[in-house]
């Protein structure tokens, strides 16, 4: 009850506008069951007024942010260009700036029309591959493709289109071609560095090569195989599933990391929060319009059962004693769907074996936990010492159920764990850590500090709040270092951040982490609209608090440096928060009153960087990074196989010198 409460002192002004919001939403209350486009008027009217009330910085829905849904909406259509031609876009651009004006009459003209023609350009393009990949071709002209999408027109003609698909068709075919020579060549020769690791393969071996003309016909087969699978999967995606893209770059205008989650989105995103779902614990995917096993997560009922295995095929589904449903040209997501379900009940899969054979397979479903969610640890000996390293992929927790395991409790035993093998320092590795719960990432902090303040929340026109680690006890007193690189965010920025200010370790690796200095909330937005005509409405996460390190300054876009900055290979490129369009502004506040720990770090870093300085590694690695961000302006390539291929043996010999990183 005490934690109820005081949780609730820190977000009063979040559970404040939560209440304004189901106050002021008492108006949506249908009168019958709502479906089409009624609800997705709806839709879109309820997350207007809830961003206008309950987002961090509400911008003015004018023409301007017309002009940037708009584009943002086309890109995510047709990223490659490779549907829509130049008449169909001049058509929309009618509505470019309309968009204001649409949201606030709930008007659905302009996505019925990208929508219906969407699916006739992809209808029309599953013709125009089918039809180029169905003869050879020709590799041996002098034609050029430009693969910088962005800056590319879109095609004049359908004429031109075709020719677009053309390029693009044969430089896939020109790339798997060569990929089939490479391992031809190096299977011809016996072992080498590319087979010595390939089992079954024998020195003596040798493999007849196949002709040019063989491999061409073969690499368009692979192709054509590919697209039918990605077109397959495209024609799965319902009118709400497209509604939800249209949404969303409407959406993000506000700022990057406010996004709607249509109902089967937010059942994923709780997923991948809590690392925990029910049902049977294998991953499938579509394939050759079947349902195949790709994965069975260890330690699930599946994987226990041992009678389901990777690569069989679901042919039916039964729920217990229920009839069995032919599950034939189902959508994957519905599929799942009558595969989970609550823990205890029994689901009998109708399977076809690698060999041929039907079995069915009953699996009692229960919670199956993504072990890859979750903390590890492991220990490196140096110089006859050990040293311990915490890798920790998200800040998760389940929010429904807080006795469930979080990463604050999971961290702690293992700091334990490290502890009893008398390891001499600990790395918290939070690489690539996007970040996940604000409650856990204080608590966290707590096992490495003395109680004191961890961050400062700050909502908008509010005072900010600080939020402290209130428990007196340090579990890890020894030395600390945290490595971050430039995809480590959020929540890692403030566990990186705190220990910074505190002077209570050393952060170590890329020049900066990725800069996001904002904090998200998620409505459910069936809990704003009295009964349940609408059906389920999904949730929107919305940003509606910016956090601030304990010294004042924001994490927003500068992000947490590092005191030792080790090169990796996107040293030089624009990565992070920096990137992002619709990014809010970095600023600063009072600090909070904290005493950072007296101790001096100079030699040790001063070391550290000579190290680097002297490391070829190290050096290496920083030459790559350079010879990457050059590059990344050559996007013209060569459609002639000759040409394609000596391209191919420059870049090679390039970066021959930088395969040892690869190890």
């Amino acid at each position: 009850m005490k934690k109820s409460i005081e949780f609730m002192k820190r977000n009063y002004k979040v559970l404040l506008v939560v209440g304004i919001l189901a106050a002021g939403l008492w108006s949506f209350i249908p009168s019958k069951k709502i479906t089409g486009d009624d609800k997705d008027k709806m839709l879109i009217e309820l997350l207007s007024f809830v961003l206008e009330k309950g987002h961090f910085s509400p911008i003015e829905i004018n023409d301007e942010f017309s002009k940037k849904a708009y584009a943002a909406y086309i890109e995510s259509l047709d990223p490659t260009k490779r549907f829509f031609i130049q008449s169909d876009i001049t058509e929309f651009q009618k509505y470019e700036l309309a968009i204001d004006d649409m949201i606030r009459s709930k008007d659905l003209a302009f996505f019925d029309l990208t929508y219906k023609r969407l699916m006739l350009r992809m209808k029309e393009s599953k013709v125009i591959y089918t039809n180029i990949l169905s003869k050879p071709l020709d590799l041996n002209d002098n034609e050029t493709i430009n693969v910088d999408y962005e800056k590319l027109p879109y095609a004049a003609t359908m004429k031109d289109l075709d020719q677009r698909w053309r390029k693009q068709l044969e430089l896939a075919v020109l790339s798997d071609i060569t990929d089939k020579e490479d391992i031809q060549n190096a299977l011809s020769s016996g072992i080498s560095d590319e087979t010595k690791d390939v089992k079954d393969v024998k020195p003596a071996e040798k493999i007849e090569p196949k002709s040019f003309e063989e491999l061409e016909k073969t690499a368009r087969k692979t192709t054509e195989s590919n697209l039918n699978n990605n077109f397959s999967f495209i024609a799965e995606l319902t009118r709400e599933d497209w509604f939800t893209v249209y949404i969303n770059a409407i959406v993000t205008q506000y700022d990057p990391h406010t996004y709607y989650f249509s109902p089967e989105d937010k059942e994923k995103f709780d997923v991948s929060m809590s690392g925990k779902f029910e049902g049977i614990g294998a991953r499938l995917q579509k394939k050759n319009e079947g349902i195949e096993v790709s994965e069975l997560i260890s330690g699930g009922p599946a994987w226990r059962g041992k009678l389901l295995e990777q690569g069989d095929v679901i042919i039916k589904v039964a729920q217990a004693n229920e009839e069995a449903i032919d599950i034939a040209g189902m959508r994957l997501d519905d599929v799942i769907k009558k595969i989970k379900g609550p823990k205890g009940t029994l689901v009998k899969l109708t399977v076809k074996k690698v060999d041929g054979s039907v079995k069915v397979v009953p699996i009692v479903r229960d919670e199956v936990e993504t072990e890859e969610t979750f903390a590890k640890s492991t220990v490196v000996e140096k110089d006859g010492k050990l040293f311990g390293v915490i890798y920790l992929p998200k800040f998760y927790q389940t929010f429904e159920n807080r006795s469930n395991r979080d990463a604050f409790k999971d961290v702690a035993i293992e700091i334990e764990r490290l502890k009893a093998m008398n390891v001499q320092g600990i790395v918290m590795d939070l690489r690539d850590n996007g970040g996940g719960s604000l409650e856990t990432v204080v608590k966290m902090t707590g096992l490495f500090i003395d109680k004191g303040p961890v961050v400062q929340v700050k909502p908008a026109g509010g005072k900010a709040q600080i939020l402290p680690d209130s428990d007196p006890k340090v579990q890890w007193e020894g030395p600390l270092v945290v490595m971050i690189n430039n995809y480590s965010a959020s929540a890692s920025e403030i566990f990186a951040a705190a220990i910074q200010d505190y002077n209570r370790g050393i952060i170590i690796g890329s020049k900066q982490s990725y800069g996001k200095g904002t904090v998200q909330n998620v409505f459910e937005l069936n809990e704003f609209v009295r009964g349940n005509q609408y059906g389920e409405l999904g949730a929107l996460k919305t940003t509606t608090q910016k956090f601030y390190r304990i010294n004042g300054g924001s994490t927003q876009l500068e992000g947490v440096k590092s005191d030792i900055v080790m090169p990796d290979r996107f040293s030089f490129m624009q990565t992070g928060e920096k990137d992002e369009k619709s990014a809010l502004p970095w600023d600063k506040i009072e600090p909070a009153n904290y005493t950072p720990l007296q101790i001096n770090y100079d030699k040790v870093i001063a070391n550290s960087q000579k190290r680097i300085a002297n490391n070829d590694n190290f050096n290496l690695i920083s030459e790559n990074a350079k010879w990457i961000n050059d590059r990344k302006e050559d996007n013209t390539i060569s459609l002639n196989y000759t040409a394609y291929k000596k391209e191919i043996v420059d870049i090679e010999s390039q970066t021959k010198k930088f395969k040892s990183l690869e190890k």
